[in-house]
């Protein structure tokens, strides 16, 4: 399917052809929050070289605020954005949860349903 929300023209004036789309071929965006940027690297680098996803981004540092064993906490972390295919999930969440300096690390899963089709096969193609 093509998709564009509404004609899109470059600077000559020229109509860009929009790109394909790959609908219904689910992939899955994977969020975890590590310590450090350290603990980030490390992880996100096994998980890619163990073929767990295609793609891990490390994001600069935030504040996380939680409730955490009765009480309030603020705290810095970095998050990842794991980028996989859904049948990887059992394996990368059983990774992550071994490999985690959390005793309860944040793991949870969003369904992405569309994306550009050569990005999908460049992801499915390195995790299959």
């Amino acid at each position: 399917m093509w998709y564009l929300p509404h004609n899109t023209y470059d600077s000559t004036g020229s109509l860009i052809r929009p790109y394909k789309f790959a609908l219904l071929k689910p992939m899955l965006i994977v969020l975890t929050t590590l310590p450090n940027a350290e603990e980030a690297e490390i992880l996100a680098g096994l998980i890619v070289e163990r073929k767990l996803a295609a793609c891990v981004q490390i994001m600069p540092q935030m504040t996380s605020i939680y409730f955490w064993e009765g009480e309030i906490k603020n705290e810095t972390e970095h998050l990842l954005t794991i980028k996989t295919l859904p049948e990887k999930y059992d394996e990368l969440e059983a990774f992550i949860k071994a490999n985690h300096s959390y005793r309860v690390p944040e793991i949870t899963a969003v369904r992405c349903e569309r994306m550009l089709e050569p990005y999908f096969d460049w992801m499915k193609n390195y995790l299959t």
